[in-house]
């Protein structure tokens, strides 16, 4: 991304990372499973300096890992995608909740975090992290007046949150009038829905200039742009998805010209999940001269892990090869704890420990308990999810398990893998476990 749009080098940058790796001082115990039961006491990151080795260091299944050389790829990738096409870039930090990543996310280049609730705004601002952008409409007056408060002891808090009605416009204003009164202004911007059955936003340009003009009759918000989120459009597709990313920017022009943004030192326009990054790209290049410099943020999240099935399935990437590629970082080890019938087996994972609202969890390896062999899991396939078992179906021919062996599942969706791990190692590809990732949920 423009050298303007960062983070200066150490500064805020170093601040997050000191805070995150204080994280190593905490101490293992029984609310991290999957981790060496000998650990217990250890501090993360005395057992992170032994690099044990997963399989015979002392884990217990299930246990879910993230690959060291994949989380590396895909944040380079990433950042230089933003570089090449003139984008910030606010990874969506609900994905993964792991100030730890937040930090390496921000040395890449970040310009700071998306969240979606106050409670992770909190955490945000606990590990250093100096831009927020809260991509939610925020009425609750505790959250509001706890971020005025942020603002005021903190002259480099920036901090950004949508939004759509009028009527949370005003319930804002009251909430932060008084002796509540933010020190500054808060920053926000219109949210545009993407359609009817979008889940939030403006479904007019009407609503949203409506919006924009309630806001500018406050002298507790500042309006400083536009966003939306361009995968709920219906139907998505690159026409249909391009077509509505130009409303967001010619809204943007038109509150511009009506001279809604005032005093703005930049006017943001965001967008970008993991799916539609490159239509983003695409149409926010062709933004015309705002009346200040332009913040093209995008706010992708699901990167950072990638993951086997969904996004691996629907990233740009795939349809701009040349632009790069991601690596998907997950891996959870379970254990076949039965075998009923030779075509049928039982793994000690299910809903508690793996995702399962997109999509089924892939079998990838078999790991012999006797011998340590591993294969691929061909002819293997997870049929169903209890809360503590996996269904999983032999094919015959197939890669046949024994009860006993280990299985490696690839995984969708990031967003609901992280939440069911509080401390996630991170392994190496000789199959060292050298750090832990720290979750907030």
């Amino acid at each position: 991304m423009a050298a303007d749009q960062q983070e200066p080098t150490g500064g805020a940058i170093g601040r997050a990372a000191a805070l995150a790796a204080r994280l190593a001082e905490e101490r293992v115990d029984h609310r991290f499973k999957g981790l060496p039961p000998d650990a217990e006491g250890l501090t993360i990151g005395e057992l992170a300096a032994q690099r044990r080795d997963l399989f015979t260091g002392g884990f217990t299944t299930p246990v879910l890992t993230l690959s060291a050389e994949a989380l590396e790829h895909n944040l380079a990738q990433l950042e230089a995608y933003a570089e090449r096409h003139g984008l910030a870039f606010a990874p969506h930090g609900k994905t993964t909740m792991a100030p730890q990543l937040f930090a390496r996310q921000l040395a890449y280049g970040a310009w700071g975090i998306t969240v979606a609730v106050p409670h992770q705004v909190r955490v945000c601002r606990a590990f250093g992290v100096r831009r927020v952008f809260l991509a939610n409409e925020l009425v609750d007056a505790t959250a509001l007046r706890w971020v005025a408060a942020e603002l005021a002891a903190d002259p480099e808090f920036r901090f950004v949150c949508y939004v759509d009605s009028v009527r949370g416009v005003e319930l804002m204003d009251r909430a932060l009038t008084g002796a509540a009164a933010p020190s500054r202004p808060v920053d926000v911007v219109v949210e545009l829905g993407a359609g009817d059955s979008a889940r939030t936003g403006v479904r007019t340009d009407a609503e949203a200039v409506e919006v924009a003009e309630a806001v500018t009759r406050t002298a507790t918000l500042r309006l400083v742009g536009v966003a939306g989120y361009e995968a709920q459009v219906p139907g998505a597709s690159p026409g249909t998805v391009r077509a509505w990313l130009r409303r967001l920017t010619g809204l943007a022009v038109e509150l511009d010209k009506a001279g809604r943004f005032g005093d703005a030192d930049e006017i943001v326009v965001s967008a970008g999940g993991s799916e539609w990054f490159d239509s983003v790209a695409e149409v926010f290049a062709e933004l015309p001269p705002l009346s200040a410099p332009a913040l093209k943020l995008l706010r992708s999240g699901a990167y950072v892990s990638h993951d086997h099935g969904h996004y691996e399935r629907l990233t740009p990437f795939n349809r701009v090869p040349e632009e790069g590629g991601l690596e998907p970082a997950f891996r959870l080890w379970a254990q076949v704890v039965s075998k009923p019938t030779p075509g049928e087996a039982f793994l000690n994972a299910g809903k508690r420990d793996v995702s399962y609202d997109l999509k089924l969890p892939e079998p990838q390896l078999v790991r012999a308990y006797e011998g340590g062999t591993t294969r691929p899991a061909t002819g293997l396939t997870v049929t169903a999810l209890s809360d503590q078992h996996a269904w999983l179906r032999i094919e015959p021919g197939g890669a046949d398990v024994e009860v006993g062996d280990w299985v490696a599942l690839g995984l969708a969706h990031p967003c609901t893998v992280f939440e069911k791990w509080p401390l996630i190692p991170v392994v190496d590809a000789d199959g060292t476990a050298g750090d832990y990732i720290r979750t907030f949920f």
